[in-house]
């Protein structure tokens, strides 16, 4: 008994490890891909201003944000960060980094970068490749209603602040600035994301494009009937910002 005793507890003590370093790696990413609790923040998206008027020579507002901002910038995140952009070991760490703007991007967009990780990626079947596809176009449809949604009042308050400042008693050149470039700021992440619609569109087209010639299935009409209705959508917003700047959408492949 005591030598089955002593067999047993380094296996027990090697399990424990192996526990131990599982909760210590749930700590210190989020669960399930999410962002780990110490990087949320209420503002945690305020960078999406301060970078698309930086890269195009403005200054962000000091401006709090609205409760409507906020929530702007909260969906505008997910519709900007490129599918695919996450490695499977990265999003279990709750991987979390800024973006640089298309304005603030000095290499062309690649159409093909997400088709080509899509294939390479380690996959049990080519109907993986295909449902990762129709997932991924699916969450943009889903994605989209909500964020226009927010786009459409966020103007529209926009349109009132603009009305409201000639009325405005003692405005000083700074209150002024401020609202100035915190519409800016709004009408820009509204760009970003409209661009990056088209792209993402652009890029799924060609994927689905090389895994039908690689592998044909029945499971490229669902995903050709979902590109085209995130096409039809990405076409016809039910609002566009006004542009600011010359749109730099390149395409490359």
């Amino acid at each position: 008994m005591p030598d089955t005793i002593r067999q047993i507890r380094p296996f027990v003590s090697a399990v424990l490890l192996a526990l131990m370093g599982a909760s210590l790696a749930a700590c210190s990413g989020g669960d399930f891909g999410r962002t780990r609790a110490d990087m949320r923040s209420d503002d945690m998206h305020r960078w999406l201003g301060t970078e698309v008027t930086s890269s195009v020579g403005l200054k962000p507002s000091q401006f709090q944000l609205t409760d409507e901002e906020r929530q702007l910038r909260d969906l505008a995140y997910p519709m900007i960060e490129p599918p695919l952009s996450r490695p499977a070991w990265k999003s279990v760490f709750g991987d979390y980094k800024t973006i640089p703007s298309p304005w603030h991007q000095k290499i062309v967009f690649d159409r093909t970068m997400y088709g080509r990780t899509l294939v390479d990626e380690p996959h049990r079947s080519f109907s993986s490749r295909y449902a990762q596809l129709i997932e991924d176009v699916r969450n943009d449809i889903t994605r989209f209603e909500p964020f226009f949604g927010s786009a459409i009042r966020v103007i529209d308050l926009d349109k009132k602040r603009e009305a409201s400042m000639a009325r405005v008693s003692e405005l000083s050149p700074k209150e002024k600035a401020d609202a100035v470039e915190r519409m800016q700021e709004n009408s820009l992440i509204i760009q970003w994301v409209q661009q990056s619609l088209e792209q993402r569109v652009s890029s799924y087209r060609w994927a689905l494009e090389r895994l039908v010639i690689q592998a044909p299935d029945n499971m490229a009409a669902d995903a050709d009937r979902l590109i085209g209705e995130l096409a039809s959508q990405t076409t016809n917003p039910p609002v566009a910002a006004q542009p600011l700047y010359q749109r730099p959408v390149i395409s490359k492949g």
